[in-house]
């Protein structure tokens, strides 16, 4: 039997999973690692962890699986979109890796907005944020001289965790739609939206396309992955569409609904659907594209309110079960590092408002999931409101779908019809790329006939839907009552 190697870095953990020929997962393993938040606004991550969580994930891949690792036909990683790293001429960072949720780039996004933003929008699909590449380089210009004169390569996360199994300096065009500086009109990176940086493209990597094999792994690699040498690694791409892929999205009309870090509803579309408040990136399926909403913090609240005040997601969800819809007035709002759509806002800031004596830790935590599935349904009316058909089945995917009870409350609060897959994991999307790369899969459809597996369906209670559209009118109030006092700070 033969196997191919799928690795995700997401905005907490890396995982692993490997796959054999016929599709069946055989063995998967998540390493987690910190985000640091030095200083207001800022999130960053250190780049020796990524390499560290590589270097474990594959060892205990390969020992969980009980194989040998020259098994392994191919290997492909992916990784959130716009988080950047900054390396000097011998590609050896200068900083750490600057998370995209981090936010310090807000005023240089805000000049962006008002100096170029028609051109910028016109030629990237997007207005600046907080969250793109450009505003960040921006503010390293602005803020740390000496650091920006050093600047040799910039790299993208995925891309510098691949260039140490390989010694290979490159990117994919859907990575690259994420940066501001690649023209999605021409497919290619553009000299002036360089130029607004003070950066030149010879700074940024190749383009290639995601399932080009790019190069081999390096003995060095080798020795700290326990990987064979030369095995053979595709460029791979970003962590929503290897999910989307993951979920069996391949085809127009079809719609996930992701619980990760961030909160996305993505629409499978011929076209892109240029709009200020949507992300748009192409899809692997040649002609498709994907365009999208945007929770910032989704899951990130829940993995906040764990890590603050305590306990286990399982025992939280079990005491949240008992609190009724509404959580008896208790309202939260999950704008931890800003909010994107429909607001694309990074002055905002999380809050828990009505509370009362009588709330438990088991409101609080009823509060969060259900904050987080506002956020979502704020997305979609948005996404309503341009007109884009799609299915109102769904694939629910990301690790917050794990839990029954947020599932529950998601389908509820959105109105639709949540269907779960044995894993939607981006790694699994990473391993059905690597296959599809290395001729395993004919192509994307054979990929996700045989490796996606559906697993449970959710159906939302009409009754239900009602009752949160009547607090989702309150969080509305809230929102739009505290938003003037955050833009004023």
């Amino acid at each position: 039997m033969k196997y191919l190697l799928g690795i995700d870095f997401g905005g907490g953990a890396s995982k692993a999973t490997l796959v054999d020929t016929n599709g069946k997962i055989e063995a998967e393993n998540t390493v987690e690692y910190p985000t640091l938040y030095q200083f207001a606004g800022a999130c960053e991550q250190d780049p020796a962890d990524w390499i560290s969580a590589l270097c474990e994930n594959c060892k205990a891949t390969i020992s969980k699986a009980g194989i040998n690792s020259g098994d392994i036909i191919a290997v492909a990683i992916d990784s959130a979109t716009h988080t950047s790293l900054l390396c000097d001429r011998d590609f050896n960072p200068l900083c750490n890796a600057i998370h995209w949720t981090d936010s310090r780039s807000r005023k240089e996004a805000d000049d962006l907005r008002n100096d170029t933003g028609d051109d910028i929008f016109a030629k990237t699909f997007h207005k600046p944020d907080t969250i793109w590449t450009l505003p960040v380089l921006v503010w390293i210009k602005n803020h740390k001289p000496e650091l920006f004169k050093k600047i040799s390569y910039i790299f993208f996360e995925k891309d510098y965790i691949r260039y140490f199994l390989t010694g290979v300096f490159c990117t994919d065009y859907i990575e690259a739609q994420g940066s501001m500086l690649f023209n999605c009109n021409g497919m290619r990176w553009d000299p002036d939206l360089c130029g607004i940086a003070d950066i030149t493209v010879d700074m940024l990597p190749p383009v290639v396309a995601p399932t080009d094999v790019i190069g081999g792994v390096t003995e060095a690699a080798a020795k700290a992955t326990g990987l064979k040498p030369n095995t053979p690694v595709i460029c791979g791409t970003t962590d929503t569409v290897m999910e989307v892929f993951a979920s069996g999205a391949v085809k127009k009309g079809d719609v996930t609904v992701k619980l990760a870090t961030a909160g996305r509803i993505c629409v499978i579309t011929d076209k892109p659907y240029p709009d200020r408040h949507l992300v748009n990136y192409s899809h692997i399926v040649k002609g498709l594209w994907y365009p999208g909403t945007a929770t910032k913090s989704c899951a990130a609240s829940y993995r906040w309110y764990r890590d603050t005040f305590g306990g286990g997601y399982k025992e939280l969800d079990l005491a949240a079960a008992n609190i009724p819809i509404g959580s008896e007035g208790l309202v939260f709002h999950p704008y931890l590092n800003g909010e994107l759509t429909p607001y694309a806002d990074p002055t905002l800031c999380g809050s828990f408002t009505g509370i009362r004596a009588t709330h438990t830790k088991a409101h609080f935590t009823r509060a969060v999931l259900e904050g987080v599935a506002y956020s979502m349904l704020d997305s979609k009316l948005y996404l309503d409101s341009l007109n884009i058909p799609y299915n109102t089945t769904v694939t629910a995917i990301g690790g917050g779908t794990k839990g029954q009870l947020w599932r529950q409350i998601l389908s509820d609060v959105l109105g639709l019809t949540m269907i779960t897959t044995e894993s939607s994991d981006s790694s699994l999307g990473s391993a059905m790329l690597a296959g599809v790369a290395s001729g395993v899969f004919a192509d994307p459809s054979d990929a996700v006939k045989k490796c996606v597996k559906q697993k449970d369906i959710t159906y939302p209670d009409p009754a239900n839907t009602a009752k949160y559209r009547e607090v989702f009118k309150e969080y509305k109030i809230i929102h739009d009552a505290l938003a003037p006092v955050y833009n004023a700070r």
